[in-house]
């Protein structure tokens, strides 16, 4: 199991059960060399107790679009070296996760020196297990006092996050090996397609609930904000981006930094003029800045199919996963093939997976994709590693924990890690770097 005996002991008093190893043909297809291998997690799905944070605020207020408050998530804040060793252990070679800004900056201005050695040793610990640390800065949730300022509706939010990259950085990202800014800035114009229509009414309300709270008359969170705010939403994610990047980049010059995008396979059924200004208005902006990055990070989990009024249902007899949504083995490489497109940079699969309940559909889904995404590098697609999310059964925002996208299932009362069948499927693609 490649485990150290202080981690195995740590390993076994969690509860956590590994998996056997995957006896395994030679591989027929095989990735490049230093192709990257991983699991993703983010801090306020997996951490636990994230206080301080504009998430856990919302979680709070009646009526919330949360379905269930985050609570003590998988108690990683202090189960973390387990985590890697479980990482580790399937023969992966990276780790994605997230700082959490709400802890390294408690208010404005005050950095927690004990906070960012926490996230130094999470980088040092992945260095330790051979595995390349890709970190996230901002995933989502950021400090309530950011939200007391109208979040991302402050004219000042891209500075404000600028300043904790660059503080980040210079504190521990010496041992970074990728950075991304932002996960999936485009996540709300993709929900208004994942959603039922009255998400929405409810989503207002549960902003108005937080902004009432925090005595500000209005709000927007990374994950959670109101339709008639994406156009300035946008835009002041999109200069924290380059505002974030730049902050890195001047600590650090040599680190990679791109961001992470929601991404489909969309389908034109007929003519392609829905389809295509679908992904104008779900990427388009994203795609043309990241040209500036070094990688895009493409997170694709569905197919979309799009037909002259709007987006039409799976077809009869399509695998489907929890939210309806059709799952489809190529999804994974069209969705890279039109990053690549536009962008014209190298790709990252930042996060690849399925909310099922059913691990059979993930141990299928994860060679079929991979199977689709090597012959489309073979075509010429530069894409640098793929990332699975999850690692863990974990906090899906508003689903709660009723969505199960992990490779190992989580005891909500112990905390235990046990491995599914999907996450030995990985670990043997991941140690012959093929299959």
């Amino acid at each position: 199991m490649n485990l150290d005996r202080r981690s195995f002991a740590a390993a076994a008093a969690a509860g956590v059960l590994l998996p056997h190893a995957v006896r395994a043909a030679p591989p027929r297809v095989t990735f490049p060399k230093g192709f990257l291998w991983g699991a993703a997690t983010a801090g306020h799905q997996i951490e636990g107790n994230n206080l301080n944070s504009d998430i856990w605020l919302l979680e709070q207020v009646k009526p919330s679009v949360f379905s269930e408050p985050s609570g003590d998530a998988c108690n990683s804040l202090e189960l973390w070296p387990i985590d890697l060793d479980l990482v580790k252990s399937l023969g992966l070679n990276c780790y994605r996760f997230s700082l959490e800004w709400a802890r390294i900056e408690p208010e404005p201005g005050q950095f927690s020196i004990a906070m960012l050695n926490h996230y130094k040793a999470i980088v040092d610990g992945c260095r330790a297990r051979g595995l390349a640390p890709l970190v996230t800065y901002c995933h989502y949730a950021a400090p309530r006092w950011f939200a007391a300022r109208g979040g991302w509706l402050n004219p000042e939010a891209p500075q404000l996050f600028a300043r904790f990259c660059d503080r980040a950085t210079r504190h521990l990202g010496a041992g970074i090996h990728t950075a991304m800014t932002l996960n999936e800035p485009n996540i709300v114009p993709m929900l208004q397609v994942v959603l039922p229509p009255q998400a929405q009414t409810i989503i207002a309300l549960t902003l108005d609930g937080a902004a009432k709270a925090l005595g500000v008359p209005e709000l927007a969170v990374a994950n959670t904000a109101k339709q008639a705010d994406v156009p300035r939403l946008t835009a002041a994610l999109l200069a924290a981006h380059k505002a974030g990047k730049a902050a890195i980049k001047a600590a650090r010059p040599d680190l990679p930094v791109g961001l992470t995008l929601a991404m489909f396979d969309d389908e034109a059924v007929g003519a392609p003029a829905m389809r295509d200004r679908m992904r104008q208005q779900l990427y388009g902006t994203w795609l043309e800045a990241a040209r500036d990055d070094d990688f895009i990070g493409v997170q694709n989990y569905e197919k979309v199919r799009w037909g002259p009024e709007g987006r039409l249902p799976p077809p009869a007899g399509a695998v489907r996963n929890d939210n309806g949504g059709e799952v489809y083995g190529p999804s994974l490489a069209n969705a890279c093939r039109y990053a690549h497109a536009v962008a014209r940079v190298p790709v990252l699969v930042s996060e690849h997976g399925v909310a099922t309940s059913d691990d059979r559909i993930r141990a299928k889904l994860i060679p079929g994709a991979l199977v689709e995404l090597h012959k489309a590098m073979v075509e010429g697609l530069p894409v640098l590693g793929y990332v699975h999310w999850s690692l863990l059964d974990n906090y899906e925002w508003v689903a709660g924990y009723k969505s199960h996208l992990g490779l190992f299932a989580v005891d909500r009362t112990t905390f235990a890690r046990t491995a599914k069948p999907s996450a030995g499927v990985l670990g043997a693609i991941a140690r012959a770097n093929g299959l």
